[in-house]
């Protein structure tokens, strides 16, 4: 009786034994499909958000700067009695030809803040490479203040004469 019980459980056993080993591969097969599914959806996703910036990037650098020429300023520095004058012509390079038409609406405002710039200086404090250097850096920083569709990336002096 007792080797009869013992093979029973071994009948038993067997077919549970079958059993499990079809569940274990069930579960491998759906752990290789989410786990492939996954990879292939970062992999889209890198694909799409990484190398799509990088054709953003080029595109902006492909955008071509402008020049924007004012005409020609005259005022008086702040030296004694207003006895010294600065004529000046200004080329503002800016980031994209939609700034120069930006520009173009602002023109009286942008004169106006250049003019009150140059108009506050003495002739010590534009002297010199330093001094024109600085003078391009504020009025580099006052037009950036005003634009919205790109910026200025530099100023050049076509004309530079104190008297």
């Amino acid at each position: 009786m007792a080797e009869e019980e013992n093979e029973e459980e071994l009948e038993e056993k067997k077919p549970k034994k079958g059993k499990k080993s079809i569940l274990k591969l069930i579960i491998m097969f759906f752990c290789v499909v989410v786990l492939g599914g996954a990879g292939f959806a970062g992999w889209t996703y890198y694909k799409t958000n990484f190398s799509g910036s990088k054709k953003a990037d080029s595109e902006q650098i492909v955008q071509e700067p402008g020049l924007w020429a004012m005409d020609s300023l005259v005022v008086n520095l702040m030296d004694a009695n207003g006895e010294r004058y600065l004529k000046i012509v200004i080329q503002i390079e800016v980031s994209s030809q939609d700034c120069i038409s930006e520009m173009d609406l602002l023109k009286p405002k942008i004169t106006d803040s250049i003019l009150d710039l140059l108009s506050s200086k003495k002739y010590k404090e534009i002297a010199g490479f330093e001094g024109k250097q600085r003078l391009r850096d504020e009025i580099a920083m006052r037009l950036n203040n005003y634009l919205t569709k790109g910026q200025v990336r530099r100023v050049y002096f076509t004309e530079f004469l104190i008297q």
